[in-house]
């Protein structure tokens, strides 16, 4: 397939922003994986090693800093992203990937297989009809939705205490009000190597009684 990225390329691309060495090989097979299923499946419209590094590994570990807690809820994974990645970086907890679509499920199922991630599970469905008891100290999302929609649709998977993740592009996103009882606790701007895109992390949680 022209322009697919081999291994070579995707690990030249990972040192070169920084990845550390024991991360590298994990990724590499990860991305790898997704090039596969995306010639079938049309996972993603990246293509080329430095933008499968830029856009989905370094976008997605950017967030890493504002997880708390044992357990992560990733909603609207597609193709792991940015569940995955975190839990390539992350053995400390326990992650789950949800998504609406049977065939990105598949590819989580494959990709969590292959790379032997014992913490981490993936489930079919949408978020509404997930219903965890007591829920999870960190929820996130990656281009699933508008913050106010993310929160009246996955608020109620946040176990007490908890705190939802937004990632987004502008900060403006942050102006459109929230549900009730819920409020921004930071909008966090946050910088990807060698991209001069705008990033934000929104930290959202629920208002004290």
């Amino acid at each position: 397939m022209p322009g697919a990225p081999g291994a070579e390329a995707l690990h030249a691309a990972c040192a070169a922003r920084g990845l550390g060495p024991a991360l590298i090989p994990d990724v590499v097979r990860y991305l790898q994986l997704l090039e596969r299923w995306n010639r079938v499946h049309n996972l993603t419209a990246v293509k080329g090693a430095e933008a499968m590094v830029d856009r989905h590994v370094l976008d997605s570990l950017s967030v890493l800093p504002w997880l708390q807690g044992r357990n992560v809820l990733d909603v609207g994974s597609g193709a792991g992203l940015p569940g995955l990645v975190l839990a390539l970086a992350d053995r400390s907890r326990e992650y789950l990937l949800l998504d609406a679509a049977a065939k990105r499920v598949r590819f989580l199922r494959a990709a969590i297989a292959e790379l032997g991630l014992g913490h981490v599970d993936t489930v079919h469905g949408r978020v509404e009809d997930l219903h965890p008891d007591p829920g999870f100290a960190t929820v996130v999302s990656r281009a699933f939705a508008a913050p106010p929609e993310f929160v009246r649709l996955a608020g109620h998977c946040l176990a007490p205490g908890g705190r939802m993740l937004a990632m987004l592009g502008q900060a403006a996103a942050t102006e459109a009000a929230l549900p009730p009882g819920w409020s921004y606790r930071s909008v966090e701007p946050v910088r990807i190597p060698g991209s001069q895109a705008s990033r934000h992390i929104a930290v959202i949680e629920r208002e004290s009684a």
